[in-house]
């Protein structure tokens, strides 16, 4: 990145790691320098929780507000009816208005923890798509919308153009996301005076078609910025573990759990995770990622107590980090591991070793749990687990036990009452 911006926002970006691509550096940079800009993502409302692969889209939310510009979390009510096709091999389930809304209460719960909302020039606005989606006169939509999208061009997009080089049928609803999506900077231009759109560099299309709708129809100059697509040094795309999602609210995923997601970051990735999903300065992190040996486990925990703090608040890391010492050095049972309870109907007169290591989170089908004890990776309450067709009654679970998958994962089961 040869420019060299004049804003503190674009500054942060470049500095930081978060910068992709954008539409018109300078141009961007002169209104970033000039007064509050105000900027969205967009978040579709496909579950009732955000996952951690969302949380560098909401960083430069915060960063943008901390930067003293105005951050617009824009909810997709409307398009979720639709969903986007980006880079999916098939359609999305369709859902119905009042699960939309209760995914959009639940997903609001993260946001707050990282922005500030309200009335003052530079807090938050949460607003949803379904505003001006709802609403819309199909044949009037055609003839003052529509008329500017090339089918040829929408065609040649790389979101588009893999669906149909895979030969895998692209359906004409969400052939339309991309116009909606367009429609929604439009919009967001025309009523709240957004100038920005930022999202993952697989939405570059969608962005752009936004900004030359907007120049067509208001002559508007508006402009997109992508951020990269997290990978993890090992090639995994950020969001998922072993487990399934790490999901961002804790009625899905414990604190313990996502404490330790980042705890278990690999050593290549900790210096740029710091970075990215931190507000440590980059000297820091740049320092604390080029730790080697056991001194980046240091880092590691730096890592995972800043990012939790940011979520669930200090108390939450601090527990989390204390459970981890008590179940990994002292071997210990710890308060805050991820617990099954069972109740004596569901226990009968016995469970499975299996069937437990699956229920409780450590592995996803009976067949990976079976692997996982033939490779020798699964312990109960510290000693080696051998026999796969253990059965834990009544009696075992007088006091609660601990499975291990590996070292580093762990969860409880007890019964209840």
């Amino acid at each position: 990145m040869t420019y060299h911006p004049k804003s503190e926002f674009m500054t942060v970006m470049i500095a930081r790691g978060f910068l992709a691509d954008c539409t018109d550096y300078q141009g961007l940079d002169e209104a970033l320098s000039k007064g509050v800009v105000p900027a969205y993502i967009g978040f579709d409302a496909t579950a009732k929780s955000l996952h951690v692969g969302s949380l560098i889209q909401i960083m430069m939310l915060r960063w943008l507000q901390k930067t003293g510009h105005k951050p617009i979390t824009l909810m997709g009510g409307g398009t979720t009816k639709v969903g986007d096709p980006s880079f999916r091999a098939d359609e999305r389930p369709l859902l119905g208005p009042e699960q939309i809304d209760a995914n959009i209460a639940g997903i609001k719960q993260v946001f707050a923890a990282y922005l500030s909302y309200g009335d003052a020039p530079t807090d938050a606005l949460m607003i949803n798509n379904a505003e001006w989606l709802d609403g819309l006169n199909y044949l009037d939509f055609l003839r003052d919308i529509g008329r500017h999208f090339s089918i040829n061009r929408m065609l040649s997009f790389e979101s588009v153009k893999s669906r149909l080089d895979r030969e895998q049928s692209l359906s004409f609803l969400e052939f339309n996301y991309m116009i909606l999506q367009a429609y929604d900077f439009l919009e967001l231009n025309r009523r709240y005076g957004c100038l920005l759109q930022m999202g993952g560099s697989d939405q570059w299309g969608n962005i752009v078609n936004g900004i030359d709708l907007t120049r067509r129809v208001l002559d508007h100059e508006i402009y997109g910025l992508t951020s990269p697509l997290l990978t993890t040094s090992d090639g995994k795309k950020m969001g998922k573990s072993q487990s399934g999602a790490v999901w961002l609210n804790a009625d899905m995923l414990s604190p313990y759990e996502f404490w330790q997601f980042w705890r278990n970051t690999t050593d290549a990735d900790t210096g740029r995770f710091l970075k990215l999903y931190t507000e440590l300065p980059v000297e820091e992190c740049d320092r604390l990622g080029a730790l080697q040996g056991a001194d980046i486990n240091a880092a590691k925990i730096i890592l995972a107590n800043e990012v939790t703090t940011l979520l669930h608040g200090a108390e939450a890391a601090k527990t989390a980090e204390a459970t981890a010492r008590e179940v990994f050095e002292k071997g210990g049972v710890g308060d805050d591991l991820p617990t099954l309870t069972l109740s004596a109907d569901e226990l009968g007169e016995g469970i499975s070793i299996v069937q437990l290591i699956v229920r409780s989170g450590l592995a996803t089908t009976g067949k990976e749990a079976k692997r996982l004890i033939a490779e020798n990776g699964a312990r109960l309450n510290d000693d080696p687990l051998t026999n796969a067709g253990l059965i834990i009654d009544a009696k075992a679970l007088g006091q609660p036990i601990k499975l291990s998958a590996g070292k580093k994962r762990h969860a409880l089961v007890q019964l209840g009452d």
